[in-house]
């Protein structure tokens, strides 16, 4: 394999962090900066369509390594992201890359990467081209252009010389032509929105290898997911964006506890739910019921004990067992979650 493009250059500049006007509450920033310096921000940022809220009073400091944004579908990511790219302008609030706003900065610009999640790819060129392109488009040289495609192309594994149109390529070599794309002006900050969406397991371990080999040259990278088991394999930050918000921000390992500890609902068909209803809550296996009929819908934060204990309950009781089912086991219930408890 070619070596890995360079390093990117330290940041220009420090980042800027204004203070709020006055009668504005302080905001609590999430910082994910280790012991190094800021180089993306956000401050209150927010960003609205009409009467429709995308991302609302978002507010967090990122340093170098990967950071992975996570969040459902329609939760805000993209559009944050195009903030950060100074594609678009926030409504309110301010957005520093590098120390400088994207918006309005064309050198900080230049030094941003981007790898959408829609393909935006030019489906009759060559990877060669496609990428030839991209670098043409930050100013460099055509020999430059040449020689740097060509390094980022073999770094991603594919064949510079390869002629076949990008538009017949399959899924994975698709997203590592948009990754060669997005590093060819060997950016201080990567943005790359779900880069790993319909890889297989062996595409997507090696799309995160370079991910890491660009993060051990002090690159920033922003990666955005709605998949929690990816997010495990990316890194130890984490952001979490749901309904527009930021539900919660830190170490991978801590806030996964803290979705482990959310009250969770269990829906449990039986012949006798009135019985069993009294008992979970007799014996603190559940911290609230609802009975109907034919279930019990039981509230509980232990999920491993309150399924232990159910059979042997039923058991006893001489009672019937026709269902145990969560009802809130899903992502989306996850984020919600995080959200209230962030309000």
């Amino acid at each position: 394999m070619s070596d890995p493009p360079p390093p990117p250059k330290p940041p220009t500049g420090p980042p800027s962090q204004p203070p709020p006007p006055t009668g504005e509450p302080v905001r609590q920033i999430a910082r994910l900066v280790g012991g190094g310096e800021v180089l993306v921000e956000a401050i209150g940022v927010t960003k609205s369509f009409g009467d429709v809220v995308a991302v609302s009073d978002v507010t967090f400091q990122i340093g170098s390594g990967i950071t992975a944004i996570l969040g459902p579908n329609g939760a805000g990511k993209s559009t944050l992201f195009r903030m950060l790219c100074g594609l678009t302008p926030p409504s309110r609030g301010t957005v520093n890359v590098l120390g400088e706003n994207p918006r309005t900065d064309r050198e900080v610009r230049g030094r941003i990467g981007l790898a959408p999640q829609q393909d935006a790819l030019f489906d009759r060129l060559s990877v060669l081209d496609f990428v030839t392109f991209a670098a043409l488009t930050h100013g460099l040289t055509p020999a430059e252009a040449d020689t740097r495609s060509r390094r980022t192309i073999a770094w991603v594994d594919l064949d510079p010389d390869d002629p076949k149109p990008v538009g017949s390529f399959s899924k994975g070599m698709r997203q590592r032509a948009k990754l060669a794309a997005a590093v060819v002006n060997d950016p201080a900050v990567l943005v790359l929105d779900e880069p790993l969406t319909g890889l297989d397991p062996v595409q997507r371990q090696r799309m995160i290898t370079l991910f890491n080999e660009l993060a051990a040259e002090g690159a920033c990278l922003l990666v955005s997911s709605h998949v929690l088991d990816e997010v495990a394999r990316l890194g130890s930050n984490v952001l979490v964006i749901a309904q527009g918000r930021l539900a919660a921000a830190g170490d991978y390992h801590t806030l996964r506890d803290q979705m482990d500890d959310r009250p969770h609902r269990v829906r449990i068909g039986t012949d006798h739910p009135k019985e069993l209803a009294a008992a979970l809550i007799e014996r603190s296996l559940a911290e609230g019921v609802a009975v109907t009929a034919t279930a019990v819908e039981a509230k509980t934060t232990d999920v491993d004990s309150f399924g232990r204990a159910i059979a042997p309950l039923a058991v006893e009781l001489g009672a019937r067992l026709n269902e145990v089912a969560p009802l809130d086991d899903d992502l989306e219930s996850v984020f919600r979650y995080l959200v209230e408890r962030r309000r």
